[in-house]
């Protein structure tokens, strides 16, 4: 039987309403507090850089972004987590190297990071410092290089886990030029620091956050950072680049949500971290971290992340990493 025009109208606007609900919905974002999931324990340095960005998106957005720990393997339980939590703009991850890693570390993880969270936004690029014991003879990397040719076993190098950021980032050190380092690893940056400054190992990569007050405080001594630019916390050390051309690596950081998250509420969350590195106070503490500002759209975020997967899955099957 046809329909007349009074029907017709009813179902278009009954069609409609999805797209209008989620529309009253962007626009009334947030109107509830949001989870804020950190991969890791309360007090290191991915707890410090969350609470910072959560403390700055409640105060930017009006309600409270509340910070949860979930540690383990490897960030992937905090992941897991928000791949299972609604699409809705309420939970929040906060992404860095570990998401990176994980894909080619965990080939059998029941989700896909770059498939299911959606890159919101970029917040640091932080450079790993290569630093050395102070007994270590070699002043310069070229220097160490010599010497770990020289004696391969004499020189071992710290790691803060297997698959960890400082580990994939020594072992790309280690492809490119052209050696071979005994590697210890510990239970974390802690640990490892604590071995690093005893001597109990000889060289190590460690997030700037982490490994300049050691430097600052000469109980360990930097040969270079990993980014492609010197660092404005510790100017007067050179780039690996230098030394070992075409060299780079850092930790990356930003925020992702769940995908299917509308669009206009990543747009609303990725504006407001933009607001972030326009703020004098957001810019001091950001950099109290040891990262550099990384602005950008979701999709530069997304393509960053993409591109950091895959450079460290080729890291991760070069050196025949296997998870514990």
């Amino acid at each position: 039987m046809p329909l007349d025009r009074r029907h017709l109208l009813q179902l278009a606007a009954f069609a409609a309403l999805p797209a209008t609900t989620t529309m009253a919905s962007a626009q009334s974002y947030p109107s509830k507090p949001v989870r804020f999931v950190v991969s890791f324990p309360p007090g290191g340095p991915n707890d410090i850089l969350g609470r910072i960005v959560a403390g700055w998106l409640s105060q930017r957005l009006g309600q409270p972004f509340n910070v949860e720990n979930k540690g383990g393997k490897s960030g992937n339980i905090a992941t897991e987590d928000v791949v299972r939590a609604p699409a809705d703009g309420y939970t929040v991850l906060l992404c860095g190297p570990a998401n990176a890693i994980s894909g080619s570390l965990y080939p059998n993880l029941p989700f896909n990071f770059l498939r299911d969270i959606l890159p919101v936004a970029g917040v640091t690029r932080e450079p790993l410092v290569m630093v050395v014991h102070p007994s270590v003879r070699a002043k310069t990397v070229a220097e160490f290089l010599t010497d770990a040719k020289a004696n391969p076993a004499a020189n071992k190098m710290a790691s803060t886990g297997v698959g960890s950021s400082p580990h994939v980032t020594g072992e790309l050190f280690k492809q490119m030029a052209g050696i071979e380092l005994p590697v210890v690893h510990y239970g974390g940056g802690g640990p490892a620091l604590k071995a690093m400054i005893a001597g109990e190992a000889q060289m190590m990569f460690e997030p700037m956050s982490a490994s300049i007050g050691p430097v600052r405080d000469g109980k360990l001594r930097a040969l270079a950072v990993t980014t492609t630019e010197r660092s404005a916390a510790l100017p007067e050390v050179p780039t690996m680049a230098q030394s070992v051309p075409g060299y780079e690596a850092s930790a990356v950081t930003g925020i992702g949500v769940p995908k299917g998250t509308p669009a206009e509420i990543v747009e609303i969350l990725n504006k407001a971290v933009q607001a972030a590195f326009a703020d004098a106070g957001m810019k001091a503490k950001l950099a109290d971290t040891g990262g550099n500002p990384l602005p950008g759209t979701s999709a530069e975020f997304a393509r960053l992340m993409a591109a950091e997967t895959e450079k460290w899955g080729k890291v991760v099957k070069a050196a025949g990493i296997k998870a514990e």
